[in-house]
């Protein structure tokens, strides 16, 4: 423990929790800021449609709850229930059979037959190497030779996939297509090595751990963070959106799970001139437009096999994905949108009443999109779910410009505050050994925008926690984390 000291922390999703929980437990006074009502950002689950009815209101699976070096030494499993399905994405491709990536990596070898063979070549030495592998993807990969072997394998495994390395690419036919569904979270062209790494990153996810659904929602994450903050004399408070420091009484540091625009707003002139140039060059990236249905029946997926998987990636062949990603990368809205769907209701029965069913899915779309996604995401689903439309009691949409209204950390819909291009991948927001703190200030960044970037693992936050421990209070024992 340390003197007590002052932390405020503005943002309370993933990250700002995660912060907040390692900075209380290290014994500082902790205040974290939210201007929502309610804390959790992306890990939020609300009754968009009727009571009783629950939807995720951003994420909804969880790969990095159940992976994250931080998750792990929290003890998440042991405070939140997770169903895991059986198989962790499938996608389906017009006129053929869908592909399925089990939990298990020896069903999925198998269920690829001819292909299966490269797919084994690629991810048995990743799951072998699981913890040493996650250790790596949750850091910022300037850190990658710290961890020489693993670094070396994953990157060997890269530069495999990496389409412009087409001669050593070892995935083929429905395994090229089953990896090009997952690489597709990354919002960017498949040519793109950023790409390559977070499809390998979330595999390696699928057949370990696998793509876990919280019992109850995203939500339940959240309330395990803030019950265990205030368990240690820490406290939220909501709906107070801090537009400057000056706002905030005295604090030792400050930690920001903002976008780098609102930091930059918000720190002023706290921040040195030259991080605030060079951190306004920091680009968003394509946007999501998110429709969340009720449904009188489960999806009626052609292949029926898809209503087994805790997430569908509606993205066809990975030439069609490849095509569809670049004319969003462009600025245009492609005919056949990559669509991420989930059904909860499938495995978590509590999330709504009997005759009724949650379905969440979103279509990526141009950074600051205005359409209504309700009519391109309900075609894409009724083009692999024949009979989709009778389904469908109530919907409700949110637009790419609605995303940013909700969340401000969401500029033009970019759910991941910033565009996972291979440059903002390396310097998230810039080249440094240590983006977390802001120069030699007493500002830190927590949020997606820097590393390791987005997704629900609480890594941003953990590691600028440790930073400002170490950087203002001058702290570096071990802090423990466990229930």
């Amino acid at each position: 423990m340390i003197p007590l000291s002052s932390v405020a922390i503005i943002g309370a999703g993933p990250n700002g929790l995660a912060a907040a929980v390692t900075l209380a437990r290290a014994g500082l006074d902790v205040t974290v800021y939210e201007a929502a009502d309610r804390p959790g950002g992306g890990t939020r689950t609300a009754e968009l449609i009727e009571p009783g009815s629950w939807h995720d209101v951003c994420s909804a699976v969880h790969p990095g709850a159940l992976a994250s070096p931080f998750f792990r030494r929290f003890g998440l499993a042991e405070r939140v229930d997770f169903v895991t399905p059986e198989i962790a994405y499938g996608q389906p491709r017009a006129g053929r059979a869908a592909v399925l990536a089990y939990s298990d990596l020896a069903t999925t070898v198998d269920r690829l037959g001819r292909d299966g063979a490269g797919w084994r070549r690629v991810f048995r030495p990743l799951t072998d190497r699981f913890a040493a592998i996650t250790e790596l993807t949750s850091d910022h990969p300037l850190l990658a030779p710290r961890r020489p072997g693993a670094a070396i394998t994953f990157g060997l495994r890269a530069a495999g996939q990496w389409q412009p390395v087409r001669a050593a690419r070892l995935l083929g036919g429905d395994a090229a297509d089953l990896f090009s569904g997952v690489a597709g979270h990354a919002s960017q062209p498949l040519s793109a090595l950023s790409t390559t790494l977070t499809g390998l990153t979330l595999a390696t996810y699928a057949h370990t751990v696998g793509w876990p659904i919280p019992v109850g929602g995203s939500y339940k994450i959240t309330e395990a963070l803030v019950r265990d903050l205030e368990g240690h004399g820490g406290k939220v408070i909501t709906g107070q959106r801090v537009r400057s420091v000056s706002e905030l009484p005295p604090v030792d540091a400050m930690i920001f799970d903002t976008s780098v625009w609102d930091l930059i707003t918000i720190a002023g002139s706290l921040l040195p001139g030259s991080y605030r140039r060079r951190a306004a060059r920091f680009r968003p990236g394509p946007a999501v437009g998110k429709v969340d249905f009720l449904l009188s029946e489960p999806v009626p997926w052609r292949d029926p096999e898809l209503g087994r998987a805790s997430t569908v990636h509606l993205s066809g062949t990975a030439g069609e994905l490849a095509t569809a990603e670049l004319a969003v990368h462009r600025g245009r809205i492609p005919e056949h949108p990559m669509v991420l769907a989930s059904e909860p209701t499938r495995f978590d029965h509590g999330r709504a009443p009997a005759g009724r069913h949650v379905l969440w899915a979103y279509a990526h779309l141009p950074n600051g999109c205005t359409v209504d996604p309700t009519p391109i995401v309900t075609a894409e689903l009724e083009r692999h779910a024949p009979g989709f439309t009778e389904t469908i009691i109530a919907s409700t949409a949110r637009t790419a410009a609605d995303a940013e209204r909700e969340n401000p950390n969401y500029l033009g819909g970019d759910i991941y505050a910033g565009a996972l291009t291979t440059a903002q991948t390396l310097a998230r927001p810039m080249l440094t050994a240590n983006p977390w703190r802001i120069g030699r200030t007493d500002c830190y960044l927590c949020s997606s925008a820097t590393a390791p970037g987005p997704g629900v693992h609480g890594m941003g936050g953990y590691r600028a926690a440790l930073a400002a421990l170490r950087g203002t209070f001058g702290h570096r024992a071990d802090v423990d984390l466990a229930p």
